[in-house]
């Protein structure tokens, strides 16, 4: 009888490991397949093509769904306004958190232990924000902030800065502190140090956590549809807008789709080495 091979046992498990992996990314693709293959269809072929609807191959595709869509003022409006929130959400949500998370890691505080303040930080996370729609809608109504890129930023950076808190949080604890003593002697002061030492060390972790949340402020539909109507119309609210009384435009919405998804996948591609070194920053000690 053969002996079994050294480490077969282990390659098939690799190989099932692998399939799974595999087949899991398909799943996830597939969504994406989809909208693409429907956005190069004509409004007939969305219900006339069997099969996986390949183009050139099940039908002829065209780019009469794009061009229409780009050109119309909601699009390009909806495009804008989500840039914009996406990006001061991020943005704000970072200078406000980055601090916190450092205080947290470097200081003790008397009244709080520090753990219990970050848990406060994360039960943020916890709290539905479904809970807080009535609260917040008044509120900027009252302010006469309703249907304004100025309150989704607002709300949007409040309910992402528990993700920079908590994530800068642990890469600050993993930076050496002894680099931070040695700018204490040398005169640097706390936020000397902080500003001179700590930031620039932590620059691939904050741009990890900044692209993290700038995609959940993009994907973001409850207080997009409830705050912003009209002149602060968000893609995921410009997305659901493709039922119509005929029905789900599925060519339109296929448009839609892949507008709202191609913008963060490039962003993640070219920042994909500043997420890893971030994500995986103080995971392995010497």
């Amino acid at each position: 009888m053969a002996d079994r091979a050294p480490g077969s046992r282990n390659g098939w498990g690799e190989v099932t490991a692998s399939l799974i992996a595999v087949t899991v990314a398909l799943m996830f693709a597939f969504p994406i397949y989809w909208a693409f293959s429907q956005s190069l269809r004509n409004p007939i072929d969305t219900y006339t093509v069997a099969g996986l609807g390949v183009p050139w191959i099940n039908f002829t595709p065209t780019l009469n769904n794009w061009i229409d869509q780009l050109g119309t003022p909601e699009t390009v409006r909806a495009l804008y306004n989500s840039t914009i929130v996406s990006v001061s959400a991020a943005l704000l949500a970072l200078a406000l958190g980055t601090p916190a998370a450092y205080a947290i890691a470097r200081f003790r505080f008397e009244r709080w232990k520090n753990r219990d303040i970050t848990v406060w930080f994360l039960s943020q996370r916890i709290l539905p924000p479904v809970a807080t729609v009535i609260p917040f809608y008044l509120t900027m109504r009252y302010l006469g902030l309703l249907d304004t890129k100025f309150a989704l930023v607002l709300i949007n950076a409040t309910f992402v800065l528990p993700y920079v808190v908590v994530i800068l949080r642990q890469t600050f604890l993993d930076l050496p502190v002894e680099i931070e003593e040695a700018a204490l002697i040398d005169g640097a002061g706390h936020f000397g140090a902080f500003w001179r030492v700590a930031l620039p060390l932590a620059a691939p972790s904050m741009a990890a956590a900044g692209l993290i949340i700038f995609a959940l402020t993009w994907n973001e539909f409850l207080f997009a549809v409830a705050i912003g109507s009209s002149d602060a119309i968000m893609v995921p609210v410009h997305i659901a807008g493709a039922i119509d009384t005929r029905g789900v435009q599925f060519w339109f919405m296929g448009v839609r789709a892949m507008t709202a998804i191609i913008p963060p996948l490039i962003i993640a591609l070219i920042a994909q080495r500043y997420i890893v070194r971030g994500l995986t920053l103080g995971a392995v000690r010497g």
